[in-house]
């Protein structure tokens, strides 16, 4: 027999009957209702009642608002559907003792809500007060109560305010109609209400909201410069961010700049911004003109309380190159609104202040396109929002900006990376030129000009070459050379074309033909002919310096020297005729005597005087020398001129031309002549015979 345990039972109801009950539906017990008696024109109206349902109800649900007196029973009045409900007066004493609750119901069940307790004398409800703005600085309220008009005593009043910047509102009390900030914000709006209780009543609701912006000057400025793509130029422009209605403190009536030159001199001026110097866009200002030779820049601006604060903001002096492009540790990310940035940099000095991020379109004027936000030095990524235009190249560009060792400078700026970026890629347009430099028999040398920038459409991440349909050669986008290896005698077919991120673009196409001859380019053909050229030069230059090349220059006279033909002579023409001279010449002496020459200087002014003709001479002794000196000297060209008639017969025919002369030579005082006869000389011993000083400057 099965028997069951009644404990267990109970058990499980307990556990099970909550879950039912809820699953069926019955309502959840009401707030405990919160009663007034308004008093806009007197206190003698209805009493007010409303309440708040209970949490997460799952069926509808009807209220009734109950009440009990000392003076009567248990009243009610449906109120159905809705949160609020009435007590006729006319069913209330004065200063009675009320008790007040509400009961929820629907077909599951119904729930009663806490009970409220009061006496009807103590549940008056005044209106809001009216509250203005008074005159007191920096920034203080005022307000009237209907207390006096209800002939009550004013109780305690609540003020809550809050600024734009902050919205949790921050609570004061006061028993006397007005009240002080004591620290507002300078140049922010404030947002103040007010609710008052009369004596022995319930506070009113609160009044509406006053907003008014505490007075002060301007604040500070966000001031940049823009130095062009890429931001390295000295030539900048000045541009800042306009100021937010808080920070303007009112309406801003100019800005006042002052600018400090390399020269250390120093120039003020106030510019307006409908002035012609200053050009202002929706949310920036630039200036129209060049900060060139300036090194430091301050800018303020001042509304009708004066003066803000300056910003200071340092310039690249000549020559600053920054870092270059270092792309390592810059990452970025860019959509058609949003520019995502984060970088990686360590090893910085405790100097740095904040990062400066700045993105500009390329190829837009100094002062348009450009952007940037400033980064604390702990943060190392950033966003920017903006509408970034599709296939449109953008220079992102990481800065620092660091303390100055002196108070009174402004800070250092330098340029950490820079990254060109498109917010949608496409494909690229083609390659612009597509040319051979130079070939041989086994290589050929191809160039192209990259596509510009604007004409990109996205990021090149290489090229493309193909050749003869057969082979694709990938290049990095920074190569603008490339060398293939070709056949000569045959026709090559090549096309180049640029690869982004979205595709290939159109392909350049090239044909040339390599000839079975080596080919040298002309820079090739130009260096192989400077050294002939060069050695041209020196020959032409040492024979125009050295005319007389067997004495001035002996190199020369050993290069140049001059090969007389026994032919032209006419001494050798006395003894033998011509066409017998090449059998003559080896035979001519078979023993020739040898005689021993003594040499004698004489002074080159010797050469040239006059001779005495009382002074008695030795003719025997002269002839005698000058025939020796004149056989030997004749001797030695007869052998020269033998020796080298074979290998010198093209050259020695130059001067078988000249014509003997057959006029008498005049008297000449050297190893030919005599002072007692004259010889007759022809041309060619006139060409080939040396003279007396040469004779001299030999010994």
């Amino acid at each position: 027999m099965l028997r069951i345990n009644l404990w267990c039972v109970l058990e499980v109801w307990v556990v099970i009957l909550p879950e039912i009950v809820s699953f069926s539906g019955s309502p959840a017990p009401p707030t405990r209702p919160d009663c007034f008696i308004p008093c806009d024109e007197d206190c003698r109206g209805d009493i007010h009642c409303t309440w708040a349902p209970g949490p997460d109800p799952q069926t509808p649900r009807n209220y009734t608002l109950h009440w009990e007196s000392s003076y009567s029973e248990n009243q009610h009045v449906f109120c159905g559907l809705s949160l609020n409900g009435s007590i006729k007066r006319t069913h209330i004493p004065s200063h009675d003792d009320l008790r007040v609750w509400v009961q929820a119901k629907n077909h599951h069940g119904s729930a009663k809500s806490p009970v409220h307790k009061f006496n009807t004398e103590e549940i008056f409800k005044p209106p809001p007060p009216k509250v203005t703005w008074s005159d007191l600085e920096p920034l203080g309220i005022s307000w009237t109560s209907s207390c006096d008009q209800l002939k009550l005593s004013l109780g305690f009043c609540d003020i809550r305010y809050r600024t734009e910047a902050s919205q949790d509102w921050i609570k004061a009390t006061s028993d006397h109609g007005s009240f002080t900030f004591l620290d507002p914000e300078p140049c922010s709006a404030h947002e103040v209400q007010v609710r008052c209780a009369c004596d022995l009543s319930s506070k009113s609701d609160w009044s509406e909201s006053l907003r008014k912006t505490s007075t002060g000057t301007a604040g500070e400025m966000d001031v940049w410069r823009d130095c062009g793509t890429p931001p390295q130029s000295s030539d900048c422009v000045l541009t800042w961010k306009k100021l937010t209605p808080s920070q303007a403190c009112g309406r801003i009536l100019g800005y006042e700049m002052r600018l400090t030159y390399l020269n250390g001199s120093d120039d003020k001026t106030s510019i307006a911004e409908d002035s012609g110097r200053l050009v202002c866009e929706e949310m920036k200002c630039y200036l129209n003109s060049t900060l060139k030779n300036v090194s430091s820049v301050s800018v303020l601006a001042f509304n009708a309380h004066g003066a803000g604060v300056p910003s200071y903001l340092s310039m690249p002096v000549p020559g600053f190159k920054g870092k270059g492009e270092d792309k390592k540790g810059f990452d970025w990310e860019m959509t058609e609104d949003n520019l995502t940035v984060s970088w990686d940099f360590s090893a910085f000095s405790d100097t740095l202040k904040e990062y400066v991020v700045q993105y500009k379109q390329f190829g837009r004027p100094l002062g348009e396109g450009l952007d940037w936000v400033r980064v604390s030095n702990r943060h190392t990524t950033t966003s920017l929002n903006g509408h970034f235009k599709r296939y449109t190249p953008y220079q992102v560009s990481l800065l620092t900006v660091s303390h100055s060792n002196l108070s009174s400078s402004p800070s250092s700026v330098q340029h950490l990376s820079s990254v060109t970026g498109f917010s949608l890629q496409d494909t690229p347009s083609k390659v612009p030129s597509f040319y051979k430099v130079s070939s041989n028999t086994s290589h050929a040398t191809v160039a192209w000009e990259p596509v510009p920038l604007h004409q990109q459409n996205g990021i090149i991440l290489y090229y493309q070459i193909g050749v003869n349909g057969q082979n694709v050669y990938n290049v990095s986008s920074s190569d603008t050379t490339k060398q293939l290896s070709v056949q000569p005698g045959q026709k090559h077919d090549c096309w180049i074309r640029a690869v982004t991120k979205a595709g290939p673009g159109e392909k350049t196409t090239l044909n040339f033909t390599i000839s079975s001859q080596t080919e040298i380019g002309y820079s090739g053909m130009v260096l192989s002919l400077l050294p002939v050229t060069f050695l041209v030069v020196v020959t032409l230059v040492l024979v125009c310096v050295c005319p007389k090349a067997k004495t001035a220059c002996p190199l020369m006279a050993q290069c140049f020297q001059k090969v007389p033909d026994p032919r032209n002579s006419l001494i050798f023409r006395q003894k033998i005729q011509v066409h017998e001279l090449s059998d003559w010449l080896p035979f001519y002496e078979s023993h020739p005597e040898i005689s021993l020459l003594e040499v004698v200087d004489i002074q080159s002014w010797a050469l040239k005087k006059t001779p005495d003709p009382e002074e008695p001479t030795k003719p025997s002794d002269r002839h005698r020398s000058s025939q020796m000196d004149c056989t030997d000297e004749e001797r030695e060209d007869t052998v020269t001129g033998d020796s080298q008639r074979i290998n010198n017969k093209y050259r020695t025919e130059a001067y078988s031309k000249i014509v003997d002369s057959e006029e008498e030579g005049e008297e000449a005082e050297d190893c030919w002549g005599s002072s007692e006869e004259e010889l007759v000389e022809s041309g060619y011993e006139k060409h080939f015979m040396p003279t007396a000083e040469e004779i001299q400057c030999d010994a």
